[in-house]
């Protein structure tokens, strides 16, 4: 049960990641630990959204187990068909659940981060921030080059570029266009590189994961009563039978 809670954990797109709590609601959480007794009083609107929310992490959680109860996951992130299994049984998951992707994410993160930001060159800087912090590496160099469009059409207009100057939007959109096509980046490739991102997770995770169930099985045969047994292959490890 233990590595099947790692597994559940290891999956950065299940259930609790993706509820939103708003601060201004959080003092409503007091109100469950002060007294036991139901309340004659009206519920509270945030104690409404509490239980709300309470019960969509549970579902999300209970059809995330449901489906790793059924789904064979080999151990095994030298196996480009592990990983991309892993990856399929990650991705019904999302899709049962009704959670995010990995790109859908970052996406929503982009889009929440960058509201209100009214320079282009800020704006660049806080997606290289979620970049960073998303734990993605930029191997093709696009953010320099990126910036180097920006230093170029603000060196033209002398002036700093804000996002509100369509105009001159225009001329670093354009830039962009041009440093895609020498990265060889199509649009229509876009779902591609999601896919290509969501395998590549898929096998970091696995790679946990095999450290995990490692980890756990070294643990458990230093006990007296294991140290006759034979180590088995991660590999052959079930994690239905984990559940």
């Amino acid at each position: 049960m233990a590595l099947a809670s790692r597994l559940l954990s290891r999956s950065r797109q299940l259930y609790a990641s993706q509820v939103i709590l708003p601060h201004e609601h959080a003092v409503s959480v007091r109100s469950y630990a002060k007294e036991a007794a139901p309340s004659k009083l009206p519920p509270l609107k945030g104690d409404e959204m509490l239980k709300n929310i309470f019960y969509e992490v549970k579902n999300k959680f209970e059809t995330a187990l449901g489906i790793l109860r059924k789904e064979k996951i080999t151990i095994d992130p030298d196996d480009p068909a592990a990983v991309a299994q892993y990856a399929k049984v990650m991705k019904t998951i999302r899709e049962k659940a009704d959670l995010f992707s990995e790109s859908q994410r970052i996406k929503y993160t982009i889009e929440q981060q960058t509201q209100g930001i009214p320079d282009a060159r800020t704006y660049l800087l806080t997606l290289q921030e979620i970049r960073i912090k998303s734990g993605l590496t930029d191997d093709l160099g696009a953010e320099a080059m990126m910036m180097e469009a920006l230093e170029k059409v603000e060196k033209e207009i002398k002036k700093p570029l804000m996002r509100s100057d369509k105009k001159n939007m225009g001329l670093l959109l354009a830039e962009f266009g041009k440093i895609n096509i020498k990265l060889g980046i199509k649009k229509e490739d876009l779902p591609k590189y999601g896919e290509e991102l969501e395998l590549k997770i898929a096998k970091e995770q696995l790679q946990e994961l095999k450290k995990d169930a490692l980890e756990a099985m070294e643990t458990q045969f230093k006990r007296e009563e294991f140290k006759d047994e034979q180590m088995v292959d991660v590999k052959s490890l079930d994690i239905r039978n984990f559940i």
